[in-house]
């Protein structure tokens, strides 16, 4: 039996996605940060990047299971013999087999629960511009492909549904996974709805490595995040319209509505789209905003900005959808608005301009947020009780 003080050998698997995103950076941290502790790190990852080189065919039968990565797995797990094998995203390229591979040698396997893509074909849990549960629940998610919600093609939908739908069956989420971890309680209602083993799922946030506070001096709000419509990108584009010209707004990402985000820089005083930036400089900006918006209209799962944002210091301004409304506590580290409602984000952007009282009392409980629950040191100790329950599990 090892002890949560014990060093461990720990298997961390992957895939990485084509634009890199949060959960390439969780995958990186959590290593990183295993490794600091003392645990050996022996990382399997596979890249999406390959998914351009392949056919329709080849990738839906890679979707439902990879043999070529199993046996990796396989050869893996004999040669380094880790004490637990944690999963990040296995979509499409491990498959999982990867879990079958890994069990068969007796390794507990833990999983991070991300996104909802084990119970919605596109993992956001939103259609046609509204949250949407339509499949949660079901054993065939047919709704998924009726409205073609993977890559808006039906015949993606419905290898992604046949991957749900053939490890339901014959027992991989049950019996293949001693351990999942949710980010947020939100979340794990969602997956306990969908069918998945209340007993197995683990609440842990993710976490940062202190970037140290900020000062919120640079007075403007800030967005960081894809430009698209589940991020609620015409919602911020709206509010800012209404607000005078003094109120700035610095926008960092990219994506589909990039033009949208131009056009708002051209005709809207105080807006500025910067584009992508490095993480290092997300941080700098983060930490000299007066306040981040989210206005998500999505079921977000735990938003890296939400935790820079609090390890800076730096007060929330989210929508009250999914689990924002459970991170943000309105008048302590932020304020909360109706998800889609314009009006409402731009009086209360207004209202924290003008209270710069409130502001800095505000910046006080985020950093505090921070220091409680998403520290590394925090991280680690909930890491390592997941993983003794896993190994219990197995």
């Amino acid at each position: 039996m090892i002890g949560l003080d014990d060093a461990m050998r720990i298997l961390l698997v992957h895939n990485f996605y084509q634009q890199s995103g949060g959960e390439d950076a969780v995958y990186a941290t959590e290593g990183e940060l295993l490794e600091a502790r003392g645990h050996s790190v022996i990382r399997y990852s596979l890249d999406n990047r390959r998914i351009d080189r392949m056919g329709p065919a080849s990738l839906a039968a890679t979707t439902l299971w990879n043999r070529e990565s199993a046996r990796e797995l396989e050869r893996l797990v004999r040669s380094e013999k880790p004490d637990v094998a944690h999963f990040h995203n296995t979509f499409p390229l491990v498959s999982p087999a990867g879990y079958h591979a890994v069990r068969a040698a007796r390794i507990p396997v833990v999983q991070t629960l991300h996104n909802y893509r084990l119970l919605c074909a596109n993992a956001l849990l939103f259609r046609s511009g509204r949250t949407c549960r339509d499949c949660v629940g079901k054993r065939v998610r047919w709704p998924g492909v009726l409205h073609a919600c993977y890559r808006d093609s039906r015949i993606a939908s419905a290898g992604v549904v046949a991957m749900q739908t053939l490890h339901g069956v014959i027992g991989t989420w049950s019996r293949k996974v001693d351990a999942y971890i949710a980010l947020t309680q939100f979340a794990r209602d969602q997956f306990v709805g969908g069918g998945l083993p209340a007993e197995k799922i683990h609440i842990k946030p993710n976490f940062l490595p202190d970037p140290g506070p900020g000062d919120g001096g640079g007075g403007y709000a800030l967005f960081v995040g894809r430009l698209s419509k589940e991020k609620g990108l015409e919602t911020l584009v709206d509010a800012w319209a209404t607000l005078p010209e003094k109120s700035s707004l610095r926008v960092i990402g990219d994506g589909p509505m990039e033009s949208l985000a131009r056009e708002a820089q051209a005709k809207i005083p105080g807006f500025e789209w910067m584009g992508r930036l490095s993480p290092g400089e997300v941080l700098d900006a983060v930490g000299g905003a007066a306040f981040v918006i989210i206005p998500s209209e999505c079921f977000e799962g735990l938003p890296r900005v939400v935790i820079e944002s609090f390890a800076k210091g730096t007060p929330v301004v989210a929508s009250n959808v999914g689990s924002l409304a459970e991170l943000v506590e309105p008048g302590r580290n932020g304020f909360l608005f109706r998800s889609g409602d314009a009006e409402a984000l731009a009086a209360r952007a207004s209202e924290l301009f003008e209270d710069p009282e409130s502001l800095a009392r505000m910046r006080r409980s985020a950093r505090a947020e921070y220091e409680a629950r998403y520290t590394a040191d925090a991280n680690h100790s909930i890491l390592m009780r997941i993983y003794e329950q896993a190994r219990l599990q197995s």
